[in-house]
């Protein structure tokens, strides 16, 4: 199987920090703006380099909806940045009726996402945005892997006309995606492959599923590995190709079974070719406060639970 070398851990809400910074010297047209967290989505560099083009609103997250509506009938491209949690549940109406129903060039950037939020706690995670978000006719839903592919997908998504979720984190994780690699919207990316079982992974769990597939190979079994970062639209080719060969899936995310990346291939699959089907989510759940890595144990978002389901979906292969 192929192997991935992890160059270091990075945060992702960095790589997303690096992508606005260079569209800040590459695009005039790209401004940014921030809901009192500069900082924490890692927007100071374009906030200092070009502060004509960075609207700070404060703890104003639906206003910041609305402004960025508004600035892309100027032709300007807004990147609005807080929270997961505050980027969707706080602002749902105004994403509705303001960027999604009118289909506006918004792109929506949020970091802090999952349960890898940590100690801050329920009220700050959320585990139900991707749900959200990618039910809204016109929107895009992405959800990067690592600091590489998140610095990537801000350049894409800059190109990419109209609403765009984009969704990162806090915590440092694998960086192991090419450097400067292309960053295709809706385009899945093999990243091993298999024959017993297939695994599809999304964010902080593309890195876990690849350590699963390790300890699986150790046991005789071959797993197949997809890194979807885009969960709308939803590379279905690439999903049907693999449970054609393999006869059983996986999926891998850090967010409610319900409503995310597996529900939606679930549903592809019951469309064109129904195959067993095991998920590692979180099970209808809030999060809790706890250290990122407390929180993927409990929950069972890790290299072990993928495991274990893979083991599980292989025994109900016919």
């Amino acid at each position: 199987m192929k192997t991935y070398t992890n160059t270091g851990n990075k945060d992702t809400r960095s790589g997303f920090g690096a992508g606005l910074s260079e569209l800040g010297k590459s695009n005039d047209n790209v401004v940014a703006l921030c809901a009192d967290l500069t900082g924490s989505l890692k927007m100071n560099a374009f906030a200092d380099a070009h502060p004509e083009r960075f609207f700070q609103v404060g703890i104003a997250e639906a206003n910041m909806m609305c402004i960025a509506a508004g600035m892309t009938i100027g032709g300007k491209i807004p990147f609005t940045g807080t929270f997961a949690n505050f980027s969707t549940g706080r602002v749902y109406d105004q994403i509705r009726q303001s960027i999604a129903y009118s289909d506006k060039n918004v792109k929506i950037c949020a970091s802090h996402s999952g349960v890898t939020l940590g100690e801050d706690g329920a009220t700050h995670q959320i585990l139900e945005d991707i749900g959200l978000m990618k039910m809204l006719p016109g929107m895009t839903v992405i959800n990067t892997c690592d600091y590489n592919q998140t610095k990537a997908a801000t350049l894409a998504i800059a190109e990419h006309h109209g609403p765009v979720y984009l969704r990162f984190g806090r915590p440092k994780v694998a960086n192991f995606t090419p450097e400067n690699g292309e960053f295709k919207i809706g385009k899945a990316v093999l990243l091993s492959e298999g024959t017993d079982v297939t695994i599809v992974a999304t964010g902080h769990l593309v890195w876990e599923a690849l350590e699963a597939a390790k300890a699986l190979n150790e046991k005789g079994i071959s797993a197949e590995v997809i890194n979807i970062h885009t969960i709308k639209p939803l590379d279905e080719e690439a999903i049907i190709k693999s449970v054609k060969k393999t006869g059983c899936i996986v999926t891998a995310e850090e967010h409610n079974y319900m409503g995310g990346l597996g529900e939606s291939v679930a549903r592809t699959l019951s469309l064109s070719v129904p195959t067993p089907q095991e998920f590692v989510a979180t099970q209808d759940t809030f999060g809790e406060s706890g250290t990122p890595e407390e929180l993927l144990e409990k929950y069972g978002l890790n290299a072990a639970s993928i495991v274990e389901k893979a083991m599980a979906v292989i025994k109900r292969k016919k």
